[in-house]
Order: C-alpha cells, then structure tokens, then sequence
C-alpha cells in the first residue's frame, strides 16, 4: 500500500515537472526553435489541426523559422493562423514556404520573460508540495485504518520528503536553464 501511495505520488510531481517544462517550451527567448509553433493551430481540411501535422518546420538560421506546407494551398491558412497567436511574430510568404524572423528582445523584455519562467517553476513547486502534502496524508490514513506501523509511517514520510526534494532541484535546474538562456544576448 506505501509502494502505491509511493508510485502515484511519484507520478504526479512527474507530471507536474512536466507541465511547467512544456509551459517554458513555449517561451521565445530570441533564439529561433520549432517548439515556438506547438500551441498553433491551422483551420484546413475541415478541422483544426496543429501546424506540424501540415507542414515541415525548420530552423536554417539562429533566429529565422522555416515552415514548408505539404499542402500549398493551405498556406494562407497558415499565415492567418500564425498571426491569430499569440507569439507576436509576422510570417512572410513568398507563395512556397513561410518565413518567421525572431526579432531579439530587449533588456526589459527578457527581465519580464525571466520574472514570467520564475512564477511557472514556483508554480511547479507548490504542485509538488501539494503532491507530497496529498501522500502523506494517504499514509496518516493507512496508520489510522491500522495497515502500517509508525516506524513504516516514518520511513516513508522521509521517501516522500526525498522525492518531493528531487523535483524540487529538478525545476529549480529547469529554471536556471531557462533563464540562461532568455538572459543570453
């Protein structure tokens, strides 16, 4: 039963590191990447779909996104909707690929950029904590109902703290990363 409560707990601040992970991917630092593009959606085909299922993105330059439609008919489709985002950058299209220029950012706009990654990776935190607050009240439960003994209630409240300590240094390495790399020039 501590195993389960152990993996499950486990999970979620897995999950949770994820999260913010996957948040922080959409971030644009002044560095051209594919993953700028994730949340973008395209209207074709009768549906809405994610704009890396109709075309191939590449990054030929450090600050130049290249996208080539495998379907030129749909490209003003495409422009409209990398104009509808919110990534404040303006494709141009020559009628065969679309171009995306990553302007680089200004000073005051990294030190927000920074600020903005700080509250996500505190997000996270208290995700975790809120995970292992959860776990150990699982085991406080398990006392109770007489499946575990103290001893097992200790020993595994330390575990909990451990991986709770893990992921913890998990999103504080993700956000030094990140905010190297919005403070690189």
């Amino acid at each position: 039963m501590l195993d389960d409560a152990h993996r499950k707990a486990e999970e979620k601040m897995r999950k949770a590191v994820e999260a913010v992970t996957g948040e922080l991917l959409r971030i644009r630092t002044g560095r051209a990447s594919p993953s700028l593009l994730e949340g973008v959606k395209v209207e074709c085909y009768g549906s809405s779909l994610p704009l890396n299922q109709v075309a191939s993105i590449g990054v030929p330059e450090p600050r130049m996104i290249l996208i080539q439609p495998w379907d030129k008919s749909i490209l003003g489709e495409m422009e409209k909707a990398i104009l509808k985002s919110d990534l404040g950058l303006t494709p141009s299209n020559d009628g065969n690929v679309i171009r995306l220029s990553v302007p680089p950012l200004t000073e005051e706009r990294r030190r927000d950029l920074v600020k903005l990654v700080k509250r996500l990776a505190e997000d996270g935190r208290v995700s975790v904590r809120n995970v292992r607050r959860e776990a150990n009240e699982r085991v406080k439960e398990l006392e109770k109902q007489g499946h575990v003994s103290e001893d097992e209630v200790k020993r595994s409240q330390k575990k909990i703290q451990e991986l709770t300590d893990q992921y913890s240094e998990k999103l504080d390495r993700i956000l030094r990363e990140k905010e190297r790399e919005i403070m690189e020039v």
